[in-house]
């Protein structure tokens, strides 16, 4: 029995076979956690969401901007983007079922003194806050004014957490943060535009898990989203999305030993990663 933790998917539905062969992955006896970003830049993201559907209670998936743009396109309040690549699960004769489950996923998952988030936690948050938020946006997600806050998703804002913020506000800027957050400034902004790696980064833009003072320093995190970041290990973080969609690969991490496996990806690549 061992539990791994895949990287961001991004529609590499053969790539993905390919590596749960390579980790001996049974789903009788092994389970799954995804940092996200299931669908969309590869070719097969339909294939994707019902293979994590099909495995039940053995895969945790948090939900990463790119589900969240999904949901997005099928509500009708994000722009379609010109490297999308949702037509398929959007006409998909299981579609709603589909949706209904990605939309009920969580933005962060704890257990047994691990963390998985998409993207990052802002350096103010301790984890018991962080899950507090999470739990708060994930209700909103579900409720009626979902489309207007997954709306605020391609705003490219430098969203900035301070107290006193009213509940929408609140709720905005800590799902910016789960699902898209990378490198943010010494006063709490986030670098909104930035998606490069962290040796390009703009002046005074930092990784968010190397901010001084950081409060969730203390609990593991394991995250995805930034591909230009490769796999990374170190600041008490692994991230995991190594570019599957750009043609680089697809990574898992076996929590029992904290070792990492990699498959070349097969999908062609989604344009440049820059």
């Amino acid at each position: 029995m061992a539990t791994f933790v895949l990287g961001d998917i991004h529609g590499c539905f053969d790539t993905l076979q390919a590596l749960l062969r390579q980790i001996q992955f049974d789903r009788r006896t092994d389970r799954l956690w995804l940092v996200g970003d299931l669908v969309n830049r590869g070719p097969e993201s339909l294939a994707v969401l019902r293979w994590a559907v099909d495995l039940g209670d053995r895969v945790t998936v948090v939900l990463g901007n790119h589900d969240l743009h999904l949901l997005g396109r099928a509500w009708g309040v994000a722009v379609v983007k010109r490297r999308d690549a949702l037509a398929e699960v959007l006409a998909a004769r299981d579609r709603d079922d589909l949706l209904h489950w990605l939309r009920t996923r969580p933005l962060l998952h704890r257990q047994d003194g691990l963390v998985m988030v998409h993207a990052g936690l802002l350096p103010a948050w301790d984890m018991d806050k962080a899950e507090r938020l999470a739990r708060e946006t994930e209700r909103w997600l579900r409720g009626d004014d979902a489309p207007r806050l997954v709306e605020t998703m391609g705003r490219k804002v430098a969203e900035r957490w301070k107290g006193g913020m009213s509940d929408w506000d609140r709720v905005r800027v800590a799902l910016a943060a789960f699902a898209k957050l990378r490198t943010i400034q010494p006063d709490g902004r986030m670098c909104a535009d930035f998606s490069g790696p962290p040796a390009e980064a703009p002046k005074g833009c930092l990784p968010w898990f190397a901010v001084p003072g950081r409060r969730s320093a203390g609990t593991p995190i394991v995250f995805g989203h930034w591909a230009a970041l490769d796999l990374w290990r170190g600041d008490g973080v692994t991230g995991l999305d190594t570019g599957c969609a750009w043609g680089r690969s697809l990574t898992a991490l076996r929590l029992d030993d904290r070792k990492i496996f990699q498959e070349p990806a097969v999908e062609e690549p989604s344009e440049s990663i820059r």
